[in-house]
Order: C-alpha cells, then structure tokens, then sequence
C-alpha cells in the first residue's frame, strides 16, 4: 500500500492520456500506448538458493501464474471472456489489443485514468470492480453494514469477503476461499509443495500457513509469519491491496511477488539501520522535537524480482511495498518494507537516465547514477520512521498525522525525500559515506525530481516533490539555463537548503501547524514555466516498464 502502509511508486495514475477514441480501433495508436511501457527483462542471482529452494522456486512461480486468474476475476466480471477473444484474433490490431490488455490486466488502461481501450468494455473500470453487485448502491451497502452484528459487519466491510446478493435479493458476505475456491485449491496445493521443498524453516511456515488461509480465510497467522520470514527465496503471496475497490477501499486483491534477496543491499541497509538514533540525535530541529530513544526500526528487505502474478502486473510497476495492511498485525508485529532492487535499477535506466539527458544541464548529465538513486530511496524508506510522530498540541496527545488531516501524505513523502538527501550528507560530512557520493547525489535527485512530476501533483509523492523543488530553487540550489531549458544543481546551495527544508518541514509537523504546511503547499507544490518546459520536452520518453521473467518462462 502506498505511504504509510506501502512505497508510492508503484500504484499512480499519471497525468498522461493519449488522444483518441477510448476504444482505438488503429493498431498505430494503440502501439503508442504500449511504448510508453519498455520492455525489460527481469531475472535474479539463484546463487544463494539452495537446491530445495530451486524446486520450491518453481512450485511458487506456478502458484502466481494464478493469481493471475483471480486477479482478472476480481477486476471485471467479463474478463476471461475477453481474454479468450482476444487469444482468437490473429489481426494487428487483435495482436496489438492483446499485448495492452497483458500490460494492464484487463481492457482499463491504467495510464488513462482506468479509461477503456477495447470495444464490450465498460467505459472505465467499475467503481466496484467485481467485489459488490453491479446494481448495488453505497447507501444501500452502507444500511445494510450497519444493521448486521459486530462479527458479520467486520466481514462485509473487511478484506477477505465479497459481497452479493442471496436468492431473496438481499445483500450478503461471501468469503474469499469460498467464492475463488476454483483456483485457491491449487494454488494451496502448490504452496504446500513449495514449503516441503525448501529449505529455509522460516519459508516453509509462511507458505504452509498461507496455504491454509486460502481455504480458511483467516489470513493472520499466515501474516505474522511473513512479517518473521528472512529467506533467500522471498514469497509475497495472497490478497493484500484495495485500490481497485473505489467504493471504498475494503476488498484486497490478490497478487505475488517471487523475489530472491539481495544479500550486498541488506548488508548496506544494517550499516545504515545502526546509524538511524544518531541521525535522529542531529536532526536540524529543536531538541525537544527529537526521539531520545528510537523503537525497533521496521524490517526491510531489498530483493530482487524473478516473477510477479495478479495485481502486482497491471500497470506502472511496482518498486517498493509496505504489508500487511491488517492493522491486527501492524498493531502487533509492524510493518515490513520490500524494495525491489532489480525494477528500481530498471526504471532508472529506461525512464530516469533519458529524462536525466534532456531536463539536466550538458555539463552535470553523465554525474547521475544509480547508487546515489537507490541509497536516498532508502534513506527515503528510513527517514519516514524518523521525526515527529506522537506529538502533543494544546494540551492533547495526537499524532502528526491526525494534525496534518488530508495534507499528511504529500507533506510526510515531501519530509521523507529531502531528511533523507540531508540524512545522506550527515553521514557524508561524518566520514561515514565517501564524498564522492555527493555530487552525484543532489544531481540524480533533481533528474527524479521530473520523474516523480511527470505522474502528477495530485498525488502525494508529486506533489511533495514539486514543493522541494521550488523551495530549494527560490534559494538557488536548482538554477535554470533558459538558452537550453535545463537546470542545474549547485552542491553548496543544495546542501543548505536541503538541511533547512528538513529542519522547517519537521517543526511543523512537530507543532502540528496545518496552517503552515497548507500555506507550504500552496505556495510552492505547483508547475511553474520552466518546470513545465522540462516536462513538455520529454515526449516519448517511457512511463515505466514493461518487465518479462526468464525464469518464469515469459
């Protein structure tokens, strides 16, 4: 789930519709849409695997391949009908719609604001998906959850029920392993191979417990075991995200990520994870704002991806996520990061670097680098657990979340980016990183900062970043070359705005002051003129990525 509960990258909807019919009937226009998709080969080093986990790795890989199938039940009803259509057309343009549905997972195209590009689709993907009645009303929804018992409501309005109706009409909850039991059976039977095969204790608890919650429908033993899995053969599997539920955000949709663990990027994360009370204890704001005694950081995990089903396809991919969403289990164990190094590296080579070569100046262009991207997402993921959170306004215990209302996301993803450029020069300036990071750092942060705009500051990883980016402008960090269009980083300016920005954004969350940060990002969260010259000039340049597992057969 996006910030808090998962990274932003990877569920936007980017400002960026093509032209056109929503149902294109050329093939010419349909391959545009395609293109803003490169396609990317993804594997991982099997090295650390162990023979088990070899045989377990294929059991797992087929047990996704079906949560493909619920995936695409659980977004349209008509779906598999359509799909068997489009297998049966051998035109161009029959070819062409096929490839597009594969990108999305469906007719709905997720760049287009959900908006369909097949002909016997809706227009745009149901509000319900296919989780409720299609003739169902919130209202009607909403009466008839208030009138049930405790125990049944928390089923209609949890994760793991669909709604329907019964003989008589009426609304009720069916459970997930009873409505998908068709492939849940198998994708348990496969689960349960893969636990006797590998050989990791941690692995084989996780898949057998997550088999049996398939048919059980109680997901929590099996959530708790993820949350204490540390596995060379890393398995995301099961229903987990509700952004395709529009009405209201309860149904999770099924999805697997089959990864192997980057050992040499969580060796670099534990140096930074006995590194975090001392960044805390330097943080540019009042002592009093500060955390004399860091709780256990969450876990996080960098990975490699070899394999991905169900929702995990559709669309902009996803780099980062944040799960459980079960507040039971985030009460109770937290909440595990996943980076997903391997997708990160892509999108950095398909989409950052050719933004980099026409929004950054001649003279700074070949100074971005990958290291520097990857190292602030983590500085990024960490930060997020530094600062304020609990915070006392008026007399009354509250969080800075409660306080900041519906500004918390941009202005908590906006904290995240510029504490974790400062956190990176702390350790810098200690010794503690090579200088040499350092230019390159500020460089490829202002080449991802047209990245993260491209998609939109409406959302909150955009629009946090749009209010960086001119307030470190306003005080020179980001100077603008009108002969070319393109901007530059000055390292000295950027270092002490970078501090600053930190040091006034974390004392107003500390303060709880909504009317500060709204005045912040009012003011500054915008497109002025040069920004948007850079952004008009990156046509054609990929979205994101299209990726293909090797190892998965694709």
């Amino acid at each position: 789930m996006s910030h808090p509960h998962a990274l932003p990258l990877m569920m936007l909807l980017p400002l960026l519709a093509v032209a056109g019919s929503p149902a294109p009937d050329d093939p010419s226009e349909l391959e545009a849409r395609i293109a803003r998709y490169a396609p990317t080969e993804l594997t991982g080093d099997l090295t650390s695997l162990s023979p088990g986990d070899r045989e377990a790795l294929e059991a797992v890989i087929d047990a996704a391949r079906i949560m493909d199938k619920i995936y695409m039940h659980q977004m349209w009803s008509g779906n598999a009908a359509m799909l068997s259509s489009l297998c049966a057309d051998p035109s161009p343009l029959g070819k062409a719609r096929l490839r597009y549905y594969r990108i999305n997972m469906g007719p709905f195209s997720r760049l287009d604001h959900g908006e369909a590009f097949l002909p016997g689709a809706p227009a745009r993907a149901p509000e319900a998906a296919n989780y409720y009645p299609p003739d169902m009303t919130k209202e009607e929804f909403e009466r008839w959850a208030a009138s049930l018992p405790e125990t049944e409501r928390a089923k209609a309005t949890g994760f793991f029920h669909v709604v329907k109706r019964d003989g008589s009409g009426r609304l009720t909850a069916v459970p997930y392993s009873e409505e998908y039991r068709e492939w849940l059976e198998p994708a348990a039977a496969l689960l349960r191979t893969a636990a006797a095969k590998t050989s990791n204790p941690g692995l084989a608890t996780y898949l057998s417990l997550r088999a049996d919650a398939f048919l059980s429908n109680d997901y929590y033993a099996s959530d708790v075991a993820w949350m204490e899995m540390d596995s060379p053969l890393d398995v995301t599997i099961g229903p987990y995200e509700v952004y395709m539920d529009e009405l209201f955000n309860y149904k999770a949709a099924f999805e697997a990520y089959i990864t192997i663990r980057n050992d040499a990027e969580t060796k670099k994360l534990a140096f930074f994870s006995a590194k975090l009370q001392d960044v805390e204890n330097n943080l540019p704001i009042a002592r009093s704002y500060r955390n004399p005694a860091l709780g256990a950081a969450a876990p996080i995990r960098v990975v490699d991806e070899v394999f991905i089903g169900g929702e995990a396809r559709a669309g902009v991919q996803t780099a980062a996520f944040n799960l459980p969403n079960d507040e039971r289990v985030v009460r109770e164990k937290g909440s595990k990061r996943v980076m997903v190094k391997n997708v990160q590296q892509a999108k950095f080579e398909k989409v950052l670097r050719p933004i980099a070569e026409r929004s950054l100046h001649p003279s700074q262009r070949d100074r971005i680098a990958f290291d520097p991207f990857f190292t602030h997402i983590l500085a990024h993921e960490l930060m997020h657990g530094l600062g304020p959170h609990s915070i006392t306004v008026g007399g009354r215990s509250t969080t800075v979340r409660q306080e900041m209302k519906e500004l918390s996301s941009a202005f908590e993803e906006a904290k995240a980016d510029i504490s974790g450029l400062w956190m990176l020069q702390h350790l810098i300036d200690r010794g503690e990183l090579p200088r040499s990071m350092e230019e390159p750092l500020y460089i490829t942060f202002l080449a991802g900062v047209f990245r993260s705009v491209r998609f939109g500051i409406n959302e909150a990883h955009g629009r946090g970043m749009a209010l960086q980016f001119n307030w470190l402008s306003d005080r020179g960090a980001f100077p603008y070359d009108a002969g070319t269009g393109t901007f530059r980083v000055d390292v000295a300016r950027a270092k002490k705005a970078a501090r600053a920005l930190t040091g006034e954004i974390m004392t107003v969350q500390a303060k709880g002051d909504y009317a500060a940060a709204k005045k912040m990002l009012d003011t500054y969260a915008v497109i002025r003129p040069p920004m948007q010259r850079a952004l008009d000039g990156l046509g054609g340049i990929p979205v994101d990525i299209a990726p293909r597992f090797p190892l998965g057969g694709e």
